[in-house]
């Protein structure tokens, strides 16, 4: 099979390449050919050429921004969120080469909001999907703007009676104009690529029309504009009578001319007269006393904001509350206030750079591999990168999202009450290191503080990892003295390693599981594998107490370390009908690996097992045949392919 996919995200950094990556893997363990575009904030990487198309089975857009559809017609397509491509990439493909995949046929016949049968699209929330599209495009202006002002200030500024000026007659203040520049294109840009992710190219001029009706009171006799706000709706009303023009019938001799003439002019004219005479004067009122009152804000009501604002932005790592409170942030920088921006740029770096700080502190509450995770994830807070906590959120999100949340309400909170300013819709140490951050001491102290109490949380919340070392034994540094299980652990290539025909079972007859963990223990007690049957059990009922080893799919994997282990084995038994493990799907338990280790055994000893038996256990085919298996022997010869 070969499919072609799309991946992008609303700020074309972290999310874009995480799916795109997710899905070459994902693609790689199911022997199909696959081809990413990357359409990210450097533009699209890796382009899908006509003749690929022409000779794709499937393709895949994985995005939470529009993507043009119009090359894919006739071809069979799954369209969803980036997430989906991040969190679930076999599925998506599963999906994109089954019967589940219908054939694109433009948009002439489907709109924006209605994607071909895709049960996880149809989730999608296409108001989020046509907003963050708009912040997308609108966020580089911002960031030029910001910065190029910053700048101007940093190096062209002289004090006065108002704080820090530029004098007219400067050459800095030519700088200062062209940064004032960038930011009037903000809102037009929004509301047009709003309009355009609904409509396509045809509402894009009638988006931009009314945006830049929005953001000029002088139209509806106001001396305030209607802002981010009035750009929002704008886009929104644009797209939409636009998507409505587009479906009326006209006569075939009308149809080259619709999108280039008859729907930008109509949608642009009722767009632009619906907010002269109506909308524009009371959305400007609104989005006036919005920006008074949080000017306003003083003591104890700011505070109450940067602690909604920390918890929004760390809440979902990048996802949909977190624009949310982004986008308030970077409008508020169009309207001259900069210190909202600084607890969200603060809260921004505080959740990567505390989880990595975690990890150098706390090694115990991290696998090897997460700990190796928490230097790229420093890295990416450093740059502003919230999406670098995602991968120790999915795995423990319970612990880990409360500490990310307390952390950045802790440092924005911090940088609300120390005055913090940003000037750019974006945050981490690196805006500070390019000038646009005021009162840059407290921002940084607020980012310590922040990944200070997320780590020290982490501590509090976050269990040890079962067998865990401060420092890992790594091969090739063992000490000289190590033998007996350790060594023997350190050997294993392939289950086959660690069982035989005698510990396994495919005829379990346990009606509960205390009853078939009997059982398994048994048999390894007549290899002599045990020196007490008791003591081994209560390790495994143990191990039971802090969580289900049930891991669903109809799996359960006992495990245990204990001095009466002498050496690490691994049984296997089947019990058809299945026995209640109290599984995280709710499925019952018909494939049992028991894991025996001993207590002596270095580090993360079951885990490396586990890690043999997980990889080939989420082959759905790998699970049938075993489960089909008719003899020990039989299912002894399927064993001996995971390694």
């Amino acid at each position: 099979m070969k499919v072609l996919a799309i991946t992008s995200c609303p700020n074309g950094i972290a999310h874009t390449y995480m799916a795109a990556e997710n899905l070459q893997k994902a693609a790689e363990d199911m022997g199909v050919d696959l081809k990413v575009e990357t359409q990210g904030s450097i533009g699209a990487e890796n382009e899908l050429t006509s003749s690929e198309i022409a000779e794709a089975d499937a393709i895949i857009i994985s995005a939470d921004k529009a993507v043009d559809k119009s090359r894919f017609v006739g071809k069979k397509l799954i369209a969803t969120g980036v997430q989906e491509g991040i969190r679930n990439p076999r599925q998506l493909i599963e999906r994109a080469i089954s019967n589940e995949a219908a054939v694109y046929k433009g948009d002439n016949q489907e709109s924006r909001d209605s994607l071909p049968t895709s049960s996880n699209a149809a989730k999608q929330n296409p108001v989020y999907r046509h907003l963050m599209n708009g912040v997308s495009f609108m966020i580089p202006f911002i960031v030029v703007g910001g910065l190029l002002i910053a700048i101007a200030l940093t190096i062209g500024g002289v004090p006065g009676e108002e704080g820090i000026a530029i004098p007219e007659d400067s050459f800095w203040k030519t700088i200062e104009q062209i940064g004032a520049a960038s930011f009037s294109f903000m809102v037009p840009i929004l509301a047009g690529y709003i309009a355009y992710s609904i409509a396509d190219r045809p509402g894009l001029a009638p988006g931009m029309i009314g945006g830049y009706i929005a953001a000029n009171g002088s139209f509806y006799g106001s001396e305030a504009s209607a802002g981010f706000l009035g750009g929002i709706i704008a886009g929104f009303l644009a797209g939409y009578v636009a998507l409505w023009i587009k479906k009326v019938k006209v006569p075939k001799m009308m149809q080259p001319i619709m999108p280039i003439i008859i729907i930008p002019v109509l949608s642009s004219l009722i767009v632009g007269l619906l907010f002269v005479l109506l909308i524009g004067a009371p959305v400007a009122q609104v989005f006036e006393s919005l920006t008074n009152w949080l000017e306003g804000m003083q003591g104890t009501s700011s505070i109450f904001l940067a602690l909604i604002l920390g918890a929004m932005i760390s809440f979902d790592m990048g996802g949909p509350v977190n624009k949310v409170a982004f986008l308030f942030g970077s409008a508020m920088i169009g309207e001259g206030n900069y210190e909202v921006m600084g607890p969200i740029a603060v809260a921004i770096a505080v959740p990567p750079i505390g989880l990595g700080l975690a990890t150098l502190l706390f090694k115990r509450k991290f696998e090897k591999t997460q700990q190796e995770a928490g230097k790229a994830s420093i890295t990416m807070g450093f740059f502003g990168i919230t999406e670098g906590a995602i991968p120790f959120a999915a795995q423990d999100p319970l612990r880990v999202i409360p500490s990310i949340m307390i952390g950045s309400m802790a440092g924005s909170v911090i940088a609300m009450l120390s005055n913090v300013g940003d000037r750019v819709a974006h945050g981490g140490p690196i805006v500070a290191i390019l000038g646009a951050v005021d009162n840059v001491l407290m921002f940084f102290i607020a980012i310590i503080i922040g990944a200070v109490v997320t780590a020290l949380m982490i501590k509090l919340l976050k269990r040890d990892v079962a067998g865990s070392v401060e420092e890992p034994i790594i091969r090739g540094q063992e000490p000289a003295a190590v033998d007996g299980p350790t060594r023997q652990l350190e050997e294993i290539n392939k289950l086959s390693d660690i069982t035989n025909m005698e510990l396994i079972d495919t005829n379990l007859k346990g009606e509960t599981r205390d009853e078939i963990i009997d059982e398994l223990i048994e048999m390894l007690d007549k290899q002599n594998i045990i020196s007490s049957k008791e003591d081994f059990k209560q390790a495994i009922l143990n191990r039971e107490k802090e969580s289900s080893t049930g891991i669903g799919m109809n799996i359960a994997i006992p495990h245990g370390k204990s001095d009466a282990v002498k050496v690490p084995r691994v049984v296997f038994g089947l019990r058809r009908n299945g026995v209640d493990w109290y599984s995280v799907d709710d499925s019952l338990a018909k494939m049992v690996f028991m894991i025996a280790v001993p207590k002596e055994a270095q580090g993360d000893a079951h885990l490396k097992i586990l890690q043999l038996l997980s990889r080939k256990l989420m082959d759905d085919e790998f699970r049938e045949r075993l489960l089909n298996v008719q003899s020990d022997e039989e299912a002894y010869e399927l064993l001996e392919e995971i390694k």
